[in-house]
């Protein structure tokens, strides 16, 4: 039996520990979200900067299921991030001339809104899954997720919050490097040095933890540490299109913190006041219009069109029968190849609206915020708000590579004709809506930081340079963030194998001693 063979029958043997990973993952929260803090609750756990009981899981795991060959080849970084290695010693290739393959899911989640999901769902909670299948609305999940397999095959699908975003991505790494462990006598890490980053934070800061990975961990490194390539395990399913997909760039992500100051006063005498509410909701009025037609967006033709939305808002009043003093609004600006952050805030000081801010009194700020929470090892981010897109073209060999491990361990293994989720025969190649770890591995081109290596042909544009990407991960990008959020639990199979094959496949493409 070969390599594609051994792959294909390890990741089916190993899709119910797959499964039980991911449904404890999902569960651990419960423990903590409704104890007291003074008896170590955590109203918080599994969030942005939160993520240390489902960290500590999945370390010990890792030891106890052969994910890595010593216990000492898994730890924490000093942000937080949970990292482990995989590699052949006796496959005679040194360290410097190995391919290095890194893999990145990150493990915090969104809110959970658990109150609100046993109530619409009848049936799931956002941590314990499915408690009682008789009692699911299924017209409701339908209506509310962007894809559901058939009602027969349903038993395949993990719920919980987390499930499609992104923790079945990061259990896929966890058995995928298990499998590759075990098959490294038939090369499965033959020139390959393999790193896999379980990450922190990603949901409230996009790629802070790669940023710390690349920006500090590496910085100076040698060549047997700097990324060939990058594996992110984020959901690449389209609800329309079909699942895992290989995922080659994705537009970027800045933050826009608008700020307008007025006057406060008694809300009886609201002309003794200057009311910065009323002023900014013209702001944002302006801002979505100009959004709806387009007007200062660029267009990509493989990312699309930058995009911009009001996602979030402060006010400070001094009660609800005053004009408030001041009020604060982010805007999500999506940006597309050839858009620029300092062009993005230049838009929104050209509208109309702003003017009429000033012009009446009002102060009027625009800019980027910090992002400076501390992660759960304490660790500062302390950067600004934005967020580099990328894309790897459809001509690297990164690329190409992968494809053919879709071909040798995927595409032979779903069956002509039958629905199997949204699997496909033949590898789909595409890009991400939203955005994911990715954002955080683009360095300044002209100061990247580290010395890399060209045989590690990197991607140079836009001012920025990076290890060649892709994504291939489980879930449905439409499913993720919502009511009833779950994955297909053979989408989760098939990524396993495509992980596990493609290190050894890419080595020898390479042509690595």
């Amino acid at each position: 039996m070969g390599l594609n063979e051994r792959i294909i029958e390890l990741a089916a043997a190993y899709r119910p520990l797959a499964v039980e990973l991911l449904q404890e993952v999902i569960r651990i929260p419960a423990d903590y979200v409704d104890r007291d803090p003074d008896d170590g609750g955590d109203p918080s756990c599994g969030l942005s900067n939160h993520e240390g009981p489902r960290l500590e899981y999945l370390k010990r795991r890792i030891v106890e299921i052969g994910a890595v060959a010593n216990p000492e080849d898994v730890d924490f970084d000093a942000f937080g991030n949970l990292r482990w290695s995989v590699e052949d010693p006796t496959d005679g290739v040194s360290t410097d001339d190995k391919v290095v393959v890194f893999l990145d899911g990150h493990t915090d989640t969104v809110h959970a809104l658990r109150s609100h999901w046993l109530e619409a769902t009848g049936g799931i909670d956002a941590y314990d899954g499915l408690v009682d299948a008789d009692a699911l609305d299924r017209d409701f999940l339908r209506g509310e997720l962007g894809h559901l397999p058939d009602d027969d095959e349903w038993n395949h699908l993990v719920w919980g919050r987390g499930a499609a975003d992104q923790l079945a991505g990061v259990i896929c790494q966890v058995v995928a490097t298990k499998i590759l462990n075990e098959l490294r006598s038939e090369g499965s890490l033959r020139g390959v040095r393999l790193v896999s980053y379980a990450t922190v934070a990603e949901e409230d800061n996009d790629g802070g933890g790669p940023m710390h990975i690349m920006r500090r961990a590496l910085a100076d490194a040698s060549p047997g540490q700097i990324p060939d390539v990058v594996i992110l395990t984020e959901g690449t399913g389209d609800a329309a299109d079909g699942a895992c997909a290989i995922y080659r760039g994705q537009r970027g992500r800045m933050q826009i913190e608008l700020v307008v100051t007025g006057r406060s006063c008694h809300g009886s005498m609201p002309h003794e006041g200057l009311n910065p509410l009323e002023y900014a909701g013209a702001i944002v009025k302006e801002a979505a219009d100009r959004n709806a037609s387009g007007e200062g967006f660029l267009t990509d033709p493989f990312l699309g069109r930058g995009t911009r939305t009001a996602s979030w808002a402060k006010l400070d009043t001094p009660s609800d029968c005053a004009v408030p003093e001041r009020f604060t609004v982010r805007f999500d600006r999506r940006l597309t190849a050839g858009e620029a952050p300092e062009a993005a805030l230049a838009d929104i000081e050209s509208l109309a609206s702003v003017q009429d801010a000033r012009s009446a009194g009002l102060t009027v700020t625009v800019g980027i915020p910090t992002y400076s929470t501390p992660t759960w090892r304490g660790a500062l981010p302390d950067n600004e708000a934005v967020y580099a897109g990328w894309t790897t073209p459809e001509s690297h060999g990164v690329i190409g590579t992968a494809v053919e491990a879709y071909q040798a361990v995927v595409g032979p293994t779903i069956p002509a004709g039958g629905t199997q989720g949204m699997l496909r025969q033949e590898a789909r190649i595409g890009g991400w809506i939203f955005s994911t770890d990715g954002v955080g591995y683009p360095l300044p081109a002209a100061n990247p930081g580290m010395t890399v290596p060209d045989a590690k042909q990197w991607v140079t544009a836009g001012g920025y340079t990076h290890p060649p990407m892709f994504g291939f991960g489980p879930g449905i990008e439409q499913n993720t963030h919502k009511i009833g959020e779950c994955v297909d639990d053979r989408e989760m199979q098939h990524a396993i194998a495509l992980i596990a094959r493609f290190p050894s496949l890419y080595a020898a493409q390479r042509g690595t001693p």
